[in-house]
C-alpha cells in the first residue's frame, strides 16, 4: 500500500507542477492580453498614406508591431516592436528603430485604454505611450528630455482595415 501511496504522490505532484506551469503561462498571456485594444492597423492621420503602425492581436503572451513612415512617396523610417511579459509581471516594450540600437521600455503604467512604458536611461524618448480614444482613434506618444529641453510628441492614428 506504501508504494501506491508513492506513487499518487508522484503524480500529485507531476500534475500539480503541470497545473502551476499552466498557471504561469495563462498569467503571462493574460499582461499581453489586457492590449487586446491596440491589435489591428492604424493609419498616422495627417501623414502620407503607408504611414501608421500595424499590431499583432496578442498571442502566447507577446504583440508584434511595426511602424513605418512615409514621407514624399518613399519611406524614411520604419521600426519592429515587441510587447511581452517580465518575470516580474510587468510588460515590456522592445523597439528596433531603423538605423538604431534596440531599446526596452518597462510598463509604467496599464489600463483598459491606455499603456505606458518608461526607460530613464534611454537617450529619447525615455516614455511611450499609447492611449485609446475610442474604438476608432489612438493617439501614441514620445515623451522625455532631449538636449536639455522636454519633449513631447503625439501621433494620432485611426484604426483603418489591414489589407
Amino acid at each position: 500500500m506504501q508504494q501506491i501511496n508513492g506513487f499518487y504522490g508522484v503524480l500529485f505532484i507531476i500534475f500539480g507542477l503541470a497545473g502551476s506551469l499552466q498557471t504561469a503561462q495563462a498569467h503571462e498571456a493574460d499582461g499581453v492580453a489586457k492590449l487586446s485594444w491596440l491589435a489591428g492597423c492604424w493609419s498616422a492621420e495627417g501623414s502620407e498614406p503607408g504611414s501608421g503602425e500595424h499590431w499583432m492581436h496578442p498571442a502566447a503572451g507577446t504583440m508584434l508591431g511595426v511602424n513605418r513612415s512615409v514621407k514624399e512617396g518613399k519611406t524614411r523610417g520604419f521600426e519592429f516592436m515587441r510587447i511581452h511579459e517580465a518575470a516580474d509581471g510587468r510588460l515590456l516594450f522592445t523597439a528596433l528603430p531603423s538605423g538604431q540600437k534596440e531599446a526596452t521600455f518597462t510598463q509604467i503604467r496599464l489600463d483598459e485604454s491606455e499603456v505606458a512604458f518608461e526607460n530613464p536611461e534611454h537617450d529619447f524618448p525615455q516614455r511611450i505611450i499609447y492611449r485609446l480614444k475610442d474604438s476608432t482613434h489612438l493617439i501614441g506618444s514620445i515623451e522625455g528630455v532631449n538636449a536639455g529641453v522636454t519633449r513631447v510628441i503625439e501621433f494620432p492614428m485611426q484604426r483603418v482595415s489591414c489589407e
